[in-house]
């Protein structure tokens, strides 16, 4: 019988706070952003039709909540794909190469300029499985955005596979 990939220790992280991040939601960044993307909706530039539509003044693209939690890299530390370089797995487990799974974002409540957002991630469930290439480990995080009322702002849902 093969060895799990999964550890005792690994298991034990499953419901664990891995990661808070707290950043702060600035009308300029979010506008940039929303220009950069094509999302030229006025409920993000012009606070009179932000009003009119029931919020109390402009918003922020809800894709834009991770923007916030961003730090700045150098150019340097970046991957060929120009994402951040990171350390590797913070779960330990016997394998060796990670990859992306994908994400969902539930967005519950608009994002506001001012608001501050802190990010909670906790490890939802870590599950070997086995596939055409063998076996592997599928990775659940699922981090919960708060302003800095206690109001959830959205859920996010994130899988990693090991191999």
């Amino acid at each position: 019988m093969e060895e799990s990939l999964i550890t005792p220790e690994a298991t034990a992280m499953i419901g664990k706070e891995v990661g808070r991040q707290t950043g702060t939601v600035h009308v300029k960044e979010a506008q940039r952003f929303a220009a950069a993307v094509g999302d030229t909706n006025p409920l993000y530039f012009d606070d009179e039709i932000a009003r009119a539509h029931g919020y109390r003044g402009v918003i922020a693209p809800p894709m834009f909540l991770p923007q916030v939690l961003q730090g700045v890299t150098q150019l340097d530390s970046l991957r060929e794909d120009g994402v951040p370089l990171q350390g590797g797995s913070d779960i330990p487990l016997r394998a060796e190469r990670l990859m992306a799974g994908g994400e969902d974002y539930e967005f519950l409540s608009p994002l506001y300029p001012g608001d501050t957002i802190t990010a909670e991630t906790r490890i939802q469930n870590i599950e070997e499985k086995s596939g055409r290439s063998g076996q592997f480990v599928l990775i659940t995080r699922e981090t919960l955005y708060t302003n800095q009322d206690g109001t959830v702002i959205a859920k996010g849902h994130f899988s990693v596979i090991a191999r």
